[in-house]
């Protein structure tokens, strides 16, 4: 799918299986103007810090001058995976690499947006161990450590733009320290050296990224630190590259811990087989059954945010965010009704016209209106009468365990034709 320089969501419609090739994803925010950010972020699967930090990006901010690209799960199996790299560490494949390797064409298409003439600069983000300090102080606050720091591989590059490396990083150390959560989380900049032959940090992304005219740094958010925390960090120092490249932005979320928190945890879901079922996913429950599946096995969906996958193994469909598994949908193969159709619903005593897709708040009961080219099925009510309209309906007379979400509050309104599954609606009780 083809983003929008504009567009807010960053969205994904592809079916992931164990065997596929996980390809990442380019979102352009803004305007090209030949002085675009290049920001990067899931070169390592184990490093979450980053990978968020990437994709909160690409759906919390809205760029109102500049141009920033985003690619917020550049190893994205290695994400899905929970691990540094199934093929090997992505990060030491920006030398020489065989055409043979499984990322090589991973590697030359992200190679291909770094040497893009539209772009002037490019970040990196990781998250490393302990707390980077130029000097000793303990086995976890040495220079041995990476955690809480900015790379660069050399002071100067001669370039027009952008080629005082040293001094750029000490600009965004500078403004990363003015608004530490704690001092232990001081940052510093870590000149890595690689210019003089460092055969290791030769073959990384950022080395590949100088030797091609670019300014490049690595940000790294330390891994004693919980990931919302890192994701802090991470935004910090991105709003300063954005403040020294000229890039002008608006943030959709309160700039503290707790609000980094709620951008991550909050207003996350997928929508599937066009918007016929929606599901809100920062409280699902870790399964569900009987799950209207299309028969043909194939899982069309729509997600909110680019770290949202589904990863199909046998007839469970796993809904992954990030490296973290968040729900396991068991498959109800069903022949699928392509009609999109509005539905009538009574909630709280008030007439509402619903579309197929909908999540309906309700406050005391909800009334299912009969239609007579629907059969209605409630997950998890029943009566003796088998019929399930025109009946006034309160939480309390719904089974809790087949509630969509942790919380008890939300459930599955299913409506089927005479043999097809025709769509769903959920039904939020406000708590």
């Amino acid at each position: 799918m083809k983003f929008s320089y504009f567009l807010i969501l960053a969205i994904i419609a592809s079916v992931l299986s164990a065997n596929n090739h996980y390809d990442f994803d380019l979102i352009k925010k803004g305007k090209d103007d030949g002085n675009t950010l290049l920001v990067v972020g899931g070169i390592q699967g184990d490093e979450p810090g980053g990978f968020i930090s990437a994709s909160l990006l690409a759906t919390h901010y809205e760029i109102t001058k500049g141009s920033v690209w985003i690619v917020p799960n550049l190893n994205f199996y290695s994400i899905i995976k929970r691990s540094r790299g199934p093929y090997g560490d992505m990060n030491r494949k920006f030398a020489h690499l065989s055409t043979k390797d499984p990322e090589y064409k991973t590697i030359q298409r992200i190679k291909s947006y770094i040497k893009d003439d539209n772009v002037k600069l490019v970040v990196n983000l990781h998250d490393g161990s302990g707390f980077f300090r130029p000097t000793y102080e303990d086995k976890l606050h040495s220079p041995h450590r990476w955690g809480q720091c900015s790379i660069i591989d050399q002071t100067k590059l001669n370039i027009p733009l952008y080629g005082n490396l040293k001094e750029i990083s000490d600009e965004v150390v500078k403004y990363v320290n003015k608004n530490l959560m704690k001092s232990e989380h001081k940052y510093h900049v870590h000149n890595t050296r690689t210019v003089e032959g460092d055969k290791e940090m030769e073959k990384t992304l950022t080395y590949f990224a100088i030797n091609n005219g670019k300014a490049a740094f690595g940000n790294e958010a330390s891994k004693s630190l919980v990931t919302h925390e890192r994701v802090y960090y991470h935004l910090l120092a991105l709003e300063k590259y954005m403040d020294i490249m000229g890039i002008k932005y608006k943030r959709k979320f309160e700039f503290t811990a707790k609000g980094v928190y709620a951008a991550i945890n909050n207003d996350i879901y997928i929508s599937m087989y066009d918007n016929k079922i929606k599901l809100p996913l920062s409280k699902i429950r870790g399964f569900l059954k009987y799950f209207p599946i299309k028969k043909d096995k194939i899982l069309d969906f729509e997600a909110s945010n680019p770290l949202l996958a589904i990863v199909k193994e046998k007839n469970i469909y796993t809904i992954h965010y990030g490296n973290r598994r968040l729900s396991k949908l068991k498959a109800d193969y069903q022949e699928y009704d392509e009609e999109s159709n509005t539905v009538k619903f009574l909630v709280d005593g008030k007439l509402q016209d619903v579309e197929f897709g909908s999540i309906v708040d309700v406050s005391k009961n909800f009334l299912v209106k009969y239609d007579e080219n629907f059969r209605v099925n409630i997950i998890g009510y029943t009566n003796k009468k088998k019929i399930e309209t025109d009946i006034n309906i309160r939480k309390n007379q719904i089974a809790t365990k087949f509630s969509v979400d942790k919380s008890g509050d939300i459930y599955r309104v299913e409506y089927y034709t005479k043999n097809k599954f025709a769509g769903m609606i959920l039904v939020k009780f406000r708590s």
